[in-house]
């Protein structure tokens, strides 16, 4: 048995405490049975299941079959959840803990004192010395670790930011109009044009922060091709102003009469 005590159930974590169960395990099992948690089970068609597709990514990258428990069936569920009342009544009730790490460190030496030294009521074997017997049955670990961190595409907008969360990060210049793939995971967001990592920030905390780096806007400065394309005598005539020092650039004056004679229906119209 592997238990562990996380802060919050989300899939990175969800990931991460699959291959911290591997590597204390000793190996990975060719199948892994779940309930119909959303990390796992997206939707059920007609019998069908439809797995995360961030699930099957790992499962295919460790060597393992996912397998989920069909529903209302107690003959299989009970197999995903005694453990959790085992635990419950053998460990957590009346337990008192200060921080997630100290219960962790004590969950651990549970495990090895406690749960795993036990006669299981099935085989009626001590768990540590039977689980020694199936343990050669166990694939072996990949040769690569998994990124298990939340991943999600965003453009670059014209600004050179990006959002995410209702929160701005600035990007070097050079990405605009790019579709980038942002990596999240321990409070750091990683940005990636393909392979090539573009920009690292801290997460921003709260809402509508900005969150940049000065280097990207002296390196707009400095690029003299860009400043080209967007200053230069051949630009679009939206900001025309902008390359003769004015925004008001002159304009066609026509008397007020114009206007209201082609509003009476006295010319033609074109579009």
């Amino acid at each position: 048995m592997y238990v562990e005590f996380v802060q919050r159930c989300t899939l990175e974590s969800f990931l991460d405490c699959h291959k911290r169960a591997f590597r204390y395990l000793g190996g990975v099992p060719a199948e892994v049975l779940y309930d119909n948690m959303k990390h796992v089970v997206i939707r059920r068609d007609s019998g069908q299941v439809d797995f995360n597709v961030e699930l099957l990514h790992f499962a295919h990258h460790c060597g393992f079959t996912p397998k989920a428990c069909p529903p209302y069936s107690p003959w299989m569920k009970g197999k995903v959840e005694r453990p959790v009342d085992y635990i419950r009544e053998s460990f957590w009730r009346g337990y008192g803990f200060s921080s997630i790490e100290q219960a962790n460190r004590d969950l651990f030496a549970w495990l090895d004192t406690v749960a795993n030294t036990r006669v299981h009521g099935t085989h009626r074997q001590p768990i540590a010395e039977r689980w020694q017997q199936e343990k050669a049955s166990l694939g072996k670990f990949p040769t690569s670790e998994y990124d298990t961190s939340l991943k999600i595409f965003r453009k670059v907008y014209k600004d050179c930011l990006i959002c995410f969360d209702t929160n701005r990060y600035q990007l070097p210049h050079a990405a605009v109009g790019k579709k980038i793939l942002l990596k999240i995971k321990d409070g750091t967001i990683r940005f990636f044009d393909d392979d090539r990592l573009l920009a690292s920030y801290p997460q921003a905390a709260g809402k509508y922060q900005f969150v940049g780096n000065p280097l990207f806007s002296e390196l707009l400065k400095a690029d003299r091709e860009q400043s080209r394309r967007k200053y230069g005598r051949f630009k679009g005539q939206a900001t025309r102003g902008l390359s003769i020092g004015s925004l008001f650039p002159q304009v066609m004056y026509r008397p007020i009469a114009e206007y209201e004679r082609l509003a009476e229906g006295g010319g033609v119209w074109t579009n």
